[in-house]
């Protein structure tokens, strides 16, 4: 007899199935009502019948429930609408998960090994300044849903892709040079879309002190050389030419420092990226978000894998040539438009960089690679999987979650960000502001593809109206509750759960027990939220209990039966929490 409710119910409804209908098989289908008054389990077998056996479903749900095997944990079977059959538990099979939550512990909820082994690349930012609010939501999406991954059951490889190759890196670079050169009264008028951070002037004054005036030049005629930018303005609104305008100007301020300085430009760059890297890292380490492996983009061409992947397009013959440049032919693999992969000076794209990379990450092994993007790059999805398919590689292993943008609001005033512009708000000021776990907790009351208005009020709130307070209040007192009791919680493995017959009881038992239906359907949608949801509903459970009827009675049956109800309660909420990155504190 299984342990699980749910599969036991399924064992009783194939004996039926298969005393009704000999030979016949069925696809049996558990769910929990919406209205816990139509029973605790549901099943629609009856209606997946109606054509095989041409009968009425009705009549059909009758004969099967008339079959069922007698069950101790079962109260009732019964017919409901057009063919529904609604199943009441036993209270014992309601209670049985109680002592499973003692005795399980921090496994409880987990699922059985899957030998898959997946990949999750999340966050990913250029380390071209601080992270923002905007990472911070994919940082949490991501960790959570590695854990998820791993709780359910997979094994899982967080990684982190640094994009330390490219033009980003560049203006970084030339960003940093330029204020070094202000420190020396080297003024070059410094472009408005260069990065503006305070940051680039705290990384220009660590080189001047590191190495005086080393990387000085008589750089000013030189650099006024590069191609003019329209005049600034103040309110930063430039037509979209003056915006090229200004892009070009600073690819030549890039051309025209990388060939003033030499072979030193390259220690700028790696100071600009080895700095922001670090404090990426650092930020996130503080985060609670690990990664098992930071990826180089560097490394793709070092290793010759960009060559390898365009060379492979090209003799698949996926690439075209036009003005001198490698076209990938991504329309035939439903993108909008073709794609560049080897600019005409023999310079290869950010595209042919990720196509290597994701060949990288098939030839690792992973049967699955799951991608966490920001929203605005919905459209690298077609591309990036056509080009999969065009390597013969199986696309469908690859999958896409979108974030999408946060709104920061602050004394009811949205907050803009503008990571070259220098006006954001970083995700360590917010993390600062109202803590680690209601940064956790907070971006994920929303789904990741949908947009999310963050409120600071309410994240440092303590009250019950704020989700994360209301949940790890349930968790501390709960564990006021067995302070009060001072007894030994390991006796509480064999409390007698019989005196446990109340709604509110009964109520917690049944939400106890789809803790691993949760993780289980969570994993499976790529949906941490859910699981978010779920401890505020068991939550708010507790403390509807909590309120109603006292857990340190002076029946002891009744008392020991409650407190094992109550760390059962508990056990589920220190479990979905670090699944979710959030502590789990004894006292508030």
């Amino acid at each position: 007899m299984s342990p699980d409710p749910k599969t036991h119910l399924a064992e009783l409804l194939a004996a039926a199935l298969a005393s009704v209908a000999p030979g016949v098989t069925a696809d049996i289908r558990l769910e929990r009502p919406r209205d816990p008054s139509h029973g605790d389990f549901a099943s629609n077998l009856a209606m997946q019948l109606a054509r095989a056996l041409k009968d009425n479903p009705r009549k059909i749900a009758e004969r099967l429930v008339r079959e069922l095997p007698p069950s101790p944990r079962v109260q009732k079977a019964e017919v409901a609408g057009a063919g529904f059959i609604n199943f009441r538990l036993a209270s014992s099979a309601k209670t049985d998960v109680v002592k499973a939550a003692l005795a399980q512990g921090d496994a409880f909820g987990r699922g059985r090994p899957s030998g898959r082994k997946i990949q999750v690349e999340f966050v990913s930012a250029n380390p071209t300044g601080p992270l923002h609010v905007g990472h911070g939501r994919g940082a949490a999406y991501g960790a959570s849903l590695a854990s998820l991954l791993a709780f359910a059951g997979d094994q899982v490889c967080r990684e982190y892709y640094v994009n330390d190759a490219g033009r980003q890196m560049d203006i970084l670079g030339v960003s940093t040079w330029l204020r070094y050169l202000e420190l020396f009264d080297e003024r070059v008028p410094f472009p408005p879309n260069a990065y503006q951070g305070d940051y680039v002037r705290d990384m220009a004054a660590q080189i001047r002190d590191a190495h005086g005036d080393r990387y000085v030049h008589p750089a000013a005629a030189v650099l006024a050389g590069a191609p003019g930018a329209p005049a600034r303005r103040a309110d930063g609104a430039y037509t979209p030419e003056e915006k090229e305008q200004l892009e070009q100007h600073l690819d030549g301020l890039i051309a025209a420092a990388k060939d003033l300085l030499g072979e030193e430009w390259a220690y700028i760059h790696q100071h600009a990226l080895t700095e922001q890297l670090a404090d990426g890292r650092e930020d996130l380490e503080g985060y609670g978000v690990h990664f098992d492996c930071w990826f180089s983009e560097r490394s793709l061409y070092d290793t010759g894998m960009v060559a390898r992947a365009v060379a492979e397009l090209e003799k698949r013959g996926h690439l075209y040539v036009q003005n001198g440049a490698k076209w990938f032919r991504s329309t035939g693999f439903g993108d909008e438009k073709d794609r560049v992969v080897q600019r005409d000076n023999g310079l290869y794209t950010y595209f042919a960089s990720d196509i290597a990379y994701h060949m990288n990450k098939f030839e690792r092994g992973f049967d699955r690679v799951i991608d966490i993007w920001g929203a605005d790059h919905h459209g690298y999805i077609a591309r990036v999987k056509g080009a999969l398919k065009a390597l013969d590689l199986d696309a469908d292993r690859m999958d896409v979650a979108l974030v999408q943008f946060v709104s920061l609001f602050r004394d009811g005033a949205k907050v803009s960000m503008s990571t070259r512009a220098g006006s954001y708000v970083t995700l360590r000021e917010l993390r600062d502001e109202v803590g680690n776990d209601a940064c956790r907790f907070f971006y994920l009351l929303r789904k990741q593809d949908q947009a999310l208005d963050f409120d600071l009020t309410l994240a440092k709130s303590e009250s019950n109206d704020n989700p994360v307070y209301y949940v790890q209040y349930a968790h501390a007192r709960i564990c006021s509750v067995i302070g009060q009791w001072g007894g030994d919680e390991a006796e509480l493995a064999g409390a007698d759960l019989a005196p446990l017959a109340s709604a509110h009881e009964l109520g917690l038992c049944n939400r106890i027990q789809c803790f691993a239906e949760v993780i289980g359907q969570a994993a499976a949608d790529f949906a941490p939220h859910a699981l978010a949801f779920y401890l505020r509903e068991l939550a708010s459970e507790f403390h509807g209990w909590y309120n109603a009827e006292r857990l340190l009675v002076d029946d002891e049956a009744v008392k020991r039966a409650r407190l094992a109800l109550a760390v059962a309660v508990r056990q589920v909420l220190r479990n979905g929490l670090r699944i979710l990155g959030v502590s789990a504190p004894e006292a508030m």
